[in-house]
């Protein structure tokens, strides 16, 4: 179905709400990106790159310093929560609004109308963050085009409620596994069962405790779970394999080899005959000692926050770039089937953006 073009003269608010009326599901993402590509390449002021539905949008004043503000295109599943509504009280509702096309309105208000920033700008739109780190548009044009990712620093718009939130947790997935031996579940005790095999596991968790820890000067509360169990054969079956799997979000003083080190030493001795590790993405530690950062927590105010959760600032990290989370929208209300991000918060999110590149 085709769509209006983006206006991108209308406020940042009215914006999200025609980005939130594009469907963008992770892995359909190409309508949306066709939208943006045709929106930013009639700015004469831009370069504009397209890989895949990534598209990358660059100014080349030559500034002593360049700036990358990145977001991601994906929503997750539509959840009977489109179209987008405004209600009375200026509550932008629908899948995406919070997470993140907020974000990526203020991203698209700023490359149209700022046309002679204090620093050379890239914006960065990419594709499927919402699923594996395999699937990451961002990971996939570091990985092939790297110096169109290249700049003194970056600022996610990932929702964090229009505060400067530093660094982000690293996430591991596991599935651990239990064995048993099938049999007639008339005759239970001629098997073992790997379902009841996976209990020291569960026990394990419930009884473990967090890490909180203090990195850079922010506090980052780890989390260990388990997100799915699966196993069983039949109704009369003594089931022979139990799959459990868990979550680490762990600080972001710890490396993925030492994440993994942790899981593994945590569930020692409990029956687990089988690792799988399913997804694993990197910490990123805070960086606001860094100059740029520092002057870019001055500009917009506020006490910086740790990020809890995963996002895409590890990736500006190993690219060596020093990159912190800012954008509209409550962090807490992403992926849930009443997301709603206020409408008042995105156009306060460009203006001090928007100040912060022209002052």
């Amino acid at each position: 179905m085709a769509h209006t073009p983006l206006d991108l003269e209308q406020d940042a608010a009215r914006l999200t709400a025609q980005l939130v009326d594009i469907p963008s599901e992770s892995g359909s993402e190409q309508q949306l990106a066709d939208a943006v590509e045709a929106a930013l390449t009639a700015l004469p002021h831009l370069t504009v790159d397209r890989h895949g539905n990534n598209v990358v949008a660059r100014t080349g004043l030559g500034r002593a310093e360049r700036v990358v503000l990145a977001g991601h295109l994906d929503t997750v599943p539509i959840a009977d929560n489109l179209p987008s509504r405004l209600d009375d009280e200026g509550m932008l509702w629908g899948c995406g609004t919070t997470d993140m096309k907020a974000g990526v309105a203020v991203q698209l208000r700023l490359a149209a109308t700022v046309t002679e920033p204090n620093r050379d700008l890239t914006f960065v739109f990419y594709d499927n963050e919402e699923i594996a780190a395999e699937h990451n548009g961002l990971g996939h044009v570091a990985r092939d085009h790297p110096a169109l990712l290249a700049g003194d620093f970056a600022v996610l718009l990932e929702p964090s409620e229009a505060r400067v939130e530093g660094g982000c947790q690293g996430t591991l997935r596991v599935v651990l596994r239990t064995e048993g031996r099938r049999a007639h579940s008339a005759r239970g005790w001629m098997g073992r069962n790997a379902i009841h095999g996976a209990a020291p596991v569960l026990a394990r968790l419930e009884e473990y405790t967090p890490r909180r820890v203090e990195v850079e000067g922010l506090e980052y509360r780890e989390g260990l779970n388990a997100v799915r169990i699966s196993g069983g054969v039949a109704g009369n079956v003594i089931p022979d394999e139990c799959l459990v799997t868990v979550n680490y979000r762990y600080a972001p003083d710890l490396s993925e080899e030492q994440a993994l080190a942790h899981v593994k030493e945590v569930f020692e001795g409990c029956g687990v005959v089988g690792w799988t590790v399913e997804d694993s993405s990197p910490a990123a530690r805070p960086g606001l000692t860094h100059p740029a950062a520092q002057a870019f927590v001055e500009a917009v105010g506020g006490e910086p926050q740790p990020k809890f959760g995963w996002t895409d600032v590890a990736r500006f990290s190993a690219l060596g770039v020093p990159a912190v989370n800012y954008g509209p929208g409550d962090p807490n209300l992403a992926h849930k089937r009443d997301e709603r991000v206020e409408a008042a918060l995105i156009l306060r999110c460009e203006e001090r953006l928007r100040a912060w590149l022209t002052d």
